[in-house]
């Protein structure tokens, strides 16, 4: 029994040791010539083996199988994505763009980084896409509408005002910013620099007490405190249209000093040629430098005759009753349609050259002349002014010591004006008899579309009927507007009902 028990396991060895290949062709030679008498079968013994031949058919069977299930011949990249990758990666040493098709184009773009030199994208790329991400990567705040909705003129625009804005004189190359002309001078159309710097005011070595007591400082040279000359770099922007200037520093903290907001005569003089020469300016803008009668005759002599110009600011300067005779002078020398003299120094002598003028004029459309101090006088004269002025829409004459006189010869032009659509009264004394005789001219108006009259001293329920008016008015002109050609419907017509008593 034992016997038999170690004949059958030493024969299980020798049974599997049967190749596989054996196997497989002992079955085809079956299934080819059908069932064949039994043999006996020769089964080598296990220390022998059929050599070379074996293991050259074992080798034949084995399969590759890679470690990484998920390996694929689709992850191998194509080669057009391995050449756009080499186009993106030296696009600032060989930049190919035009070459390529529209959705190479696209995919070379949307990867290139918005931090490569104008002086290759300026002139290559036009992608607003593109320009886009240049802005917001450096600006956080962008208002693209601001710039006729081109991020591209938007990137140009402030970046080239970053450049004014930190410009030292004799300090800074100038080629910093005549260098990037060519690149920018097709897309600049509007420059807003709110702040201008002086030059750098070294301390200079230090005196004896000798020469202090001599009296010699008298014979030390003024230091120069002239700002940057924009002559050369306006003269090559060839489409710019719009120049809002500062002169003055911003964020000086505890280093401030009278002379970082000194607007100089030479300063004057050369901007003053400088808005001459540029005949595409239509948008000149001035504000917050401290500019006198004399400065602003200066630029307003420059001005006159323009073939551009339509819109001047001059607000919160020192601007007296000579620079407004000026002002006034310009109105018969120009095109002009926005005239803004607001937070200056102009009294009556002032208003009244400039309701001269405005009673001729055929252009204007908005004055601006709040914060200044014309009184009863000079709105008297702007009022008969407007009884014959057919253009004026806007007038806003806020803060300037105005009472019922002048209310009373307003109500008169309100009854007779047809153009005017918007009027500002505000912080003045017109009084209670003066607010009725405003609203007795408001009964016959039908144009008028604001009447401002906070803190004016005006009583509540004139106030209140006058703003009916102005609803019933805004209706009319509403209804105009969607029914162009037709009549005013008779209940707006008749304008707001008087309250019963």
């Amino acid at each position: 029994m034992q016997e038999t028990l170690a004949t059958s396991t030493l024969s299980a060895p020798r049974r599997s040791s049967i190749s596989t290949q054996e196997m497989f062709s002992t079955a085809d030679q079956t299934s080819s010539t059908g069932p064949q008498p039994s043999r006996p079968s020769n089964i080598p013994p296990p220390g022998k083996s059929k050599g070379w031949n074996s293991g050259t058919k074992l080798r034949r069977m084995r399969r590759i199988i890679a470690e990484d299930p998920e390996w694929s011949l689709a992850t191998v990249p194509l080669l057009t994505e391995l050449c756009i990758q080499h186009i993106i990666k030296n696009f600032q040493n060989n930049p190919i763009l035009k070459q390529l098709l529209p959705e190479h184009q696209q995919k070379v773009l949307s990867h290139l980084s918005p931090e490569l030199p104008l002086a290759v994208t300026a002139n290559l790329i036009d992608d607003e896409n593109y320009w886009r991400r240049c802005c917001m990567h450096r600006w956080p705040v962008c208002h693209v509408a601001r710039h006729g909705g081109s991020w591209k003129r938007l990137f140009f625009e402030r970046h080239l005002e970053n450049l004014i804005k930190h410009f030292i004189p004799s300090t800074t190359d100038p080629a910093v910013l005549l260098d990037l002309l060519p690149l920018c001078r097709s897309y600049v159309r509007r420059l807003r620099v709110d702040q201008l710097l002086p030059p750098v005011q070294l301390p200079g070595p230090p005196r004896s007490g000798e020469l202090s007591d001599s009296g010699s400082e008298g014979e030390t040279e003024e230091p120069a405190t002239d700002h940057y000359q924009l002559r050369d770099l306006v003269a090559g922007l060839s489409h710019l249209e719009e120049l809002d200037l500062v002169y003055g520093v911003k964020d000086c903290g505890m280093n401030f000093e009278g002379n970082l907001f000194l607007f100089t005569y030479r300063d004057c003089h050369s901007l003053a040629a400088t808005i001459k020469a540029c005949h595409t300016l239509k948008i000149f803008r001035l504000t917050r430098s401290k500019v006198d009668d004399d400065k602003a005759r200066i630029l307003i002599r420059s001005l006159l005759n323009h073939p551009a110009l339509e819109e001047l600011d001059l607000s919160h300067n020192l601007i007296g009753d000579r620079g407004a005779r000026a002002a006034a002078k310009l109105l018969s020398h120009s095109h002009l349609r926005v005239l803004n003299l607001a937070n200056n120094q102009v009294r009556a002598p002032g208003a009244q050259s400039l309701a001269h003028a405005l009673a001729h004029n055929t252009n204007l459309i908005s004055l601006n002349l709040r914060l200044n101090c014309i009184e009863d006088e000079g709105g008297q004269a702007l009022a008969h002014a407007l009884q014959t002025n057919k253009c004026l829409t806007t007038l806003h004459l806020g803060g300037n010591e105005l009472s019922e006189p002048t209310a009373t010869l307003l109500s008169q032009v309100l009854s007779v004006n047809t153009t005017l659509t918007s009027i500002n009264l505000s912080c003045n004394h017109i009084g209670l008899d003066g607010g009725k005789q405003l609203l007795e001219g408001m009964s016959d108006n039908k144009t008028l579309l604001e009447l401002d009259l906070r803190l004016s001293d005006v009583a509540q329920e004139s106030e209140y009927l006058i703003g009916q008016v102005l609803c019933a008015n805004r209706e009319a002109a509403r209804q105009r507007t969607l029914n162009p050609g037709h009549l005013m419907s008779p209940v707006i017509a008749k304008g707001p009902e008087k309250p019963a008593r």
